[in-house]
């Protein structure tokens, strides 16, 4: 599951599964097997039953023999975490409550108002040159930008998030990208500690769970990791459907409707939700040791000749791109919202948007878990770069005597002022009021 083959034709594998078992061995990385479920019914057995099927990855028995290499790169998306990806039972019950609680503050209104002008910012950047590459120029900042304005991230802290993140995702000296992701993270939480604010950091801090510095940074890199690769993967598949000849705008398909036929098949997390049989069980014909990652492969669930019927009418209850059962995604509408606001943004300010390469052409990153484009290439008609000045007096008018400015710089970023700009810092610039 780890090389080019697999991500040109993932189906491939799920389908050659499905004939033996509804679950079956497969190998994430090398030297890391694992059991990969195909099976929808198996997959929600597996996902409900968490008295059979532990998250914790302190169980992994071949991580733990050393049989399993510390540089493996599916390591950072399976090692333990203290965050609720991780944990079952009473802890896990009291981190999601947490995090939950803390999406939930999220309403419709307040995404769009955020998302709007980072797209219209990023838009800008590229419109005057009739060419882009939706993901490097847009669907893969805009997730990293957004994350920062929910988190109430200060500039310097914002640029440290954002480069690495990016590295991390894009598996440039991941280790040290992540030691930087830490530090950047820890500092934040004591920023709001002592100055917080309208976001999600701070509301996670004054939560009645009280969680310790620790948790706090571990469910931020959760929400960041769940969130941020996801995201950048439904706005580019959605586009990419909009604009091609299958799907495209000439047809009629609304926004909403590309996103669900993404979801469920070209599911953005397409295999994920590792579990551990406490001990050894049989998974309708295959048999997974205790202790060994038994891994729920989302797309190959959708895909299940049992869900044909579903899947052709597009019933959103039936396909599992969310998940299910106690671990499932809990922003799930956040998401869409952020996923469709982009996606609209866009096709509005470049009406004319093409894609610049034919659609076999495009090529899908290698990686077990999840279904992401390269690059998403386009042109269209050039256009004045006037989105952002528009966004901003779109926003004076509306309310001159409440905008919001950019969050209050931490004592390092005001001795590190001379330093090299990054991504968030320009953003915050230009709506500097």
């Amino acid at each position: 599951m780890h090389d080019a083959a697999f991500a040109t034709d993932p189906h491939r594998v799920y389908d050659g599964l499905r004939e033996h078992a509804p679950a079956g061995p497969v190998e994430l990385a090398p030297g890391v097997d694992a059991t990969l479920v195909v099976g929808h019914e198996m997959a929600l057995r597996v996902l409900q039953n968490t008295e059979l099927f532990a998250r914790d990855a302190r169980r992994w028995k071949a991580l733990n023999e050393g049989g399993v290499p510390l540089d493996s790169p599916v390591l950072p998306m399976m090692a333990y975490r203290p965050s609720c990806l991780f944990t079952d039972g009473a802890v896990h019950l009291r981190l999601r409550k947490a995090v939950v609680d803390s999406l939930a503050r999220l309403n419709t209104t307040r995404i769009r108002r955020d998302v709007e002008p980072i797209a219209d910012y990023l838009i800008d950047r590229f419109s005057e040159l009739g060419r882009a590459d939706l993901i490097g120029d847009y669907a893969k900042l805009l997730p990293l930008l957004l994350f920062n304005k929910l988190f109430g991230c200060p500039a310097d802290i914002g640029d440290t998030v954002t480069s690495a993140v990016s590295a991390i995702f894009d598996g440039k000296d991941a280790l040290r990208a992540n030691e930087e992701l830490t530090a950047s993270l820890m500092q934040l939480i004591a920023l709001k500690r002592r100055q917080p604010g309208d976001d999600v950091t701070s509301w996670l801090i004054q939560h009645p769970a009280g969680l310790t510095d620790e948790e706090l940074k571990d469910q931020l890199v959760l929400l960041m990791g769940a969130g941020i690769e996801p995201e950048r993967s439904l706005i580019s598949s959605s586009l990419m459907l909009l604009l091609s000849g299958a799907g495209g705008r000439q047809s009629g398909m609304l926004i909403e409707e590309a996103m669900d036929h993404v979801l469920w098949n070209q599911t953005p997390i397409a295999n994920y939700a590792t579990h551990y049989p406490v001990r050894d069980v049989d998974l309708g014909g295959h048999v997974a040791e205790a202790d060994t990652p038994v891994v729920i492969s989302f797309a190959g669930a959708n895909a299940d000749p049992a869900l044909a019927e579903a899947r052709r009418a597009h019933s959103k209850g039936a396909h599992l791109a969310w998940g299910a059962g106690p671990h499932a995604c809990p922003a799930k509408d956040p998401a869409q919202v952020i996923a469709s606001t982009a996606v609209e943004r866009l096709l509005n300010a470049l009406p004319d948007l093409t894609l610049a390469v034919a659609e076999k052409e495009l090529e899908w990153r290698p990686g077990p878990f999840h279904r992401a484009l390269v690059s998403l290439p386009v042109t269209f008609s050039p256009t004045p770069a006037t989105r952002t000045a528009a966004a901003l007096r779109e926003r004076a008018d509306a309310a001159p005597d409440v905008l919001p400015g950019p969050a209050a710089p931490s004592e390092p970023s005001r001795q590190a002022s001379t330093r090299r700009k990054g991504f968030w810092s320009s953003f915050l610039d230009v709506f500097r009021v």
